[in-house]
């Protein structure tokens, strides 16, 4: 049985219009089923055009395999531009087909005003937990006791660090042999509080001075551990991964993002990362990691005081204060 003449000419057509739906339609369909939220995922316009971009250049190199295929193909457009299915369909041909063409050109590039489809909430709060909003963070004003226990512990040269730092910490005492394991922060509190302790006066003024950079010390290091990829050595959002999200990650050293809120709110959001948030933050706008999962609560407050002090901000005061 003889193939009709037109196959190859709707096949490619057909295919076209098969992978249009599929990724317009059909992956936000899927998406629900895979996701369980109560709407679908979007398809970017981006992911649209690399989807039927490949697939024209796989059509076109199927058309093109042979001359035989080529000819199948372009004998129905021939024989239309003939007019041996008529001339009046191919006059309708004619108007229709450019007219779609210029209509989509048009609805593409004349600029639209409209509302956003969704909102994107910066700081979403409604799963906030009234609680938290009074949480200080116990790192940045370290108590009289325990600033005495950190002068007992440097006196004795036994200042305790996170165990992540330890490693590090040894390789650089064997290379460098130091008279205190202290001169590894190299800050002025830091050095001042060490000429104390020799001198054997220390006041509790630049102990309590040099603890906090012990715990900002720290904070950096699980900061760039854990959260440099993405916020970017100077917490600008501007990482080695930023640019792979459809929203870069927030950058806070903007007066509009952490300086906005109060720790306990900041503590929350690092815990609880992006699949904490509330249904008005999804789909795309967080991509942190539930950080609870894998830093304990003190190594959590102490990367919250190095964003902090990295990004020059000061949190935000609660209003019952």
């Amino acid at each position: 049985m003889k193939k009709p003449r037109t196959l190859r000419f709707w096949t490619v057509v057909l295919s076209l219009v098969l992978v249009y739906a599929l990724v317009k339609w059909g992956i936000p369909v899927v998406s629900r089923q895979i996701t369980g939220l109560p709407f679908p995922l979007t398809v970017p316009g981006t992911l649209m055009f690399i989807y039927m971009l490949l697939t024209i250049i796989a059509l076109f190199l199927l058309v093109t395999f042979s001359e035989e295929h080529l000819a199948e193909f372009l004998d129905p457009i021939q024989r239309f531009l003939r007019g041996e299915y008529g001339k009046v369909t191919r006059a309708l041909g004619l108007i229709v087909v450019p007219g779609l063409v210029g209509w989509q050109v048009y609805d593409v590039t004349i600029p639209k005003v409209q509302q956003p489809s969704s909102l994107r909430i910066q700081h979403p709060s409604s799963n906030f937990p009234k609680k938290n909003e009074d949480l200080k963070n116990p790192f940045a004003s370290p108590s009289d006791a325990e600033v005495d226990a950190f002068i007992a512990q440097a006196q004795a040269n036994e200042v305790s660090f996170i165990p992540q730092l330890l490693t590090d910490l040894e390789s650089w005492a064997d290379y460098t042999e130091p008279a205190h394991m202290l001169e590894a922060i190299a800050t002025a509190p830091v050095r001042t509080f060490l000429r104390e302790l020799q001198a054997g006066s220390v006041s509790r003024t630049s102990a309590r001075a040099a603890l906090l950079e012990k715990h900002l010390f720290e904070g950096r290091a699980l900061y760039s551990m854990n959260c440099r990829p993405c916020h970017g050595d100077s917490v600008a959002g501007d990482g080695p991964m930023a640019d792979g999200f459809k929203l870069r990650p927030i950058n806070f050293t903007d007066n509009g993002t952490i300086e906005t809120i109060v720790e306990g709110y900041t503590f929350w959001r690092v815990s609880n990362g992006g699949p904490g948030l509330p249904t008005e933050a999804t789909p795309w706008d967080s991509a942190m990691p539930v950080w609870k999962l894998n830093l304990s609560e003190e190594e959590r407050w102490k990367i919250i005081l190095a964003e902090y002090d990295l990004a020059q901000k000061t949190p935000r005061i609660p209003e019952s204060h």
